[in-house]
């Protein structure tokens, strides 16, 4: 019984698409009637389509995926909307910068259909009024930007061109979620200047990271220098600070040897015998240093009593004990002169 109806109901569907006028049909709708599906009574829906029913011509309902039921001869199968993201090519179109450099740009467009009834009634067709939409767009976001912000602010252009679509695109249920440009092509000319100033660029950073590489070689060099010198300073102001304690500890050792030769000077002399001992080492120096008279030198001064040697010990033995108790430690001056 059920097939029969499907039969019946879709030959007088045949029969009624065969007496519609064609004046009434647009070559739009013409296009979409290719692809649209017949009214069978009992139709399945695919997930993610919208299909657009009217009923005596007017707008009736819109299908949700899943099994649908239709009256024959009064409801239509107007419209069918794909509810995936769709991919348009927006076709080269040639711009002019604000710098006035005509570029060839082309672009690819994102969107999605989130109301198939103003996609439907909204638009004549979605498709070429969303890519007119995106040229006209495009063309205008580039005439605000010159040549080099045009490179380097791509995300920016392409998201002020999805902003402008989504506006005017509101009132047709159409939603445009990115768009991105695939290729901008420059005149030749305009190329080449562009390779100019990349190479001129990239030579100026070459220069400059040289002068700093040489810039910072000197300052080493300098602070080595000077590293070198601060610690040749530090290792002379060492050296002398050691020297002057070394010194400083000799004479106070050849001091302190002194004294104590004179405090066992003093001590033999007061014992017993002590003149004697004394008489007879100055003898024997008095007598040494008559034996080198006239090696060095061919004037000689001698005292007047050269012969009396007893007088001498005498007045020697006397000039030392007079220097001890005095505490000093020079000797008589005729001794000390080098004959």
């Amino acid at each position: 019984m059920l097939r029969t109806v499907l039969r019946s109901g879709g030959a007088l569907l045949k029969h009624s698409q065969r007496t519609v006028p064609g004046l009434w049909v647009t070559p739009v709708q013409q296009r979409w009637a290719s692809s649209l599906p017949m009214n069978t009574v009992v139709l399945f829906v695919p997930q993610q389509e919208a299909w657009v029913v009217e009923r005596m011509g007017r707008f009736h309902r819109i299908l949700e995926p899943g099994l649908n039921f239709l009256i024959p001869i009064l409801d239509r199968i107007r419209y069918v909307q794909s509810l995936k993201e769709i991919v348009i090519d927006v076709p080269e179109q040639s711009a002019v910068s604000l710098d006035n450099v005509t570029l060839q740009i082309d672009g690819v467009l994102y969107l999605r259909i989130l109301d198939p009834f103003k996609a439907s009634y909204g638009v004549e067709d979605p498709e070429y009024a969303v890519t007119q939409l995106a040229q006209t767009t495009m063309r205008s976001e580039l005439g605000k930007l010159t040549l080099d912000k045009v490179f380097r602010e791509r995300e920016s252009l392409n998201s002020n061109i999805v902003h402008s679509i989504n506006q005017a695109s509101d009132e047709w249920g159409i939603r445009c979620l990115r768009y991105e440009i695939k290729d901008i092509h420059v005149p030749p000319r305009v190329k080449e200047s562009m390779q100019m100033q990349v190479e001129a660029e990239r030579k100026k950073r070459a220069t400059v990271l040289e002068s700093e590489g040489t810039r910072e070689s000197a300052i080493n060099v300098a602070e080595g220098r000077k590293q070198a010198q601060i610690l040749a300073s530090e290792g002379q102001k060492t050296e002398q600070i050691n020297k002057a304690a070394g010194e400083a500890s000799a004479v106070l050792a050849k001091a302190e040897a002194k004294a104590k030769a004179i405090k066992l000077l003093s001590e033999a002399l007061t014992k017993q015998n002590g003149n004697a001992a004394a008489s007879l080492s100055v003898a024997e120096q008095y007598v040494a240093a008559f034996s080198n008279l006239a090696k060095e030198s061919n004037t000689i001064i001698l005292p007047s009593n050269t012969g009396d040697i007893s007088s001498m010990v005498t007045q020697v033995k006397y000039g030392l004990v007079c220097s001890i108790k005095n505490n000093k430690t020079s000797f008589p001056t005729f001794l000390c002169v080098k004959f």
